[in-house]
């Protein structure tokens, strides 16, 4: 992330930290200072300090073969999705649409040119679509991040288009920005969007969006299917409509707890 017009108040301690942590993301094993050093960019006696650091604050620990994260991350994410109420809002409904369609869900939001998966429920297959909440697509190539993108209005969309992606995943089909606006007038008409071996061969999406109470797109919510197992007319003509249903409800509870009345309670 470019850091030379950050302000006097930018604290480059904190973003080498958060550096090291992101960079976990795209290995799955453990890794050696050498190699946190080269992800990040840092100097390794940097890197050293920095781990060493996570570590004393349970994020982080070292074992024989390298540095790994400790399931204590996973309260960074868990204090982002508990602070907006949507996965628990999504969630029993997701189950359901996954029981009614047989085939996975997921919520996602935008960030820059990526969607990030916040929310998923599976399904157990002999094939499955490896996807997993945190993970990170560009938003062009998947029909959550489509519906997401027709949400933006023009300035917003054209910065969003020129950003960079940071998903270490690349589109199965690459295309123009011409087209991609050209769709994503379709989309924003329609309501809704689908992908067809757009981000991997043999996966097919439809996805709509989660609005709030004011109409504002808050995030989106998709069904992901196997291509060999969901042909393009059934993806809209039946999962679409169940998809719809679930979007609806979801939205409905999620404003019924942001305008309910809040109170804090002490303790006697």
């Amino acid at each position: 992330m470019p850091r030379d017009d950050a302000g006097p108040d930018f604290i480059e301690a904190l973003a080498r930290g958060l550096d090291v942590l992101r960079c976990f993301g795209s290995h799955p094993v453990p890794m050696s200072l050498t190699e946190i050093a080269t992800a990040t960019g840092l100097a390794r006696p940097t890197a050293r300090r920095i781990v060493r650091t996570l570590e004393h604050l349970g994020y982080a620990r070292t074992t024989s073969e390298g540095v790994a994260l400790t399931p204590r991350v996973l309260e960074l994410g868990v204090a982002y999705t508990l602070s907006t109420g949507l996965w628990e809002v999504a969630l029993p409904h997701l189950r359901d649409l996954v029981k009614q369609t047989g085939q996975a869900a997921s919520v996602a939001e935008l960030d820059g040119s990526d969607v990030i998966y916040v929310a998923r429920v599976e399904v157990p297959k002999v094939v499955a679509v490896n996807v997993k909440v945190g993970m990170r697509l560009p938003a062009a190539s998947t029909a959550l991040g489509k519906v997401l993108l027709a949400s933006l209005d023009a300035d917003a969309l054209r910065a969003a288009l020129r950003t960079a992606s940071r998903s270490p995943v690349r589109p199965h089909r690459p295309r123009p920005v011409a087209e991609i606006e050209a769709e994503l007038r379709e989309v924003r008409a329609r309501g809704w969007a689908t992908t067809d071996e757009e981000v991997a061969p043999g996966i097919r999406s439809v996805a709509a969006p989660l609005r709030d109470g004011d109409g504002r797109t808050v995030a989106a919510i998709n069904v992901t299917a196997i291509a060999a197992e969901v042909g393009r007319r059934e993806l809209v003509d039946e999962l679409l409509p169940l998809l719809l249903q679930t979007t609806g409800a979801i939205g409905r509870d999620y404003e019924l707890i942001h305008a309910a009345p809040q109170r804090s309670v002490r303790r006697p």
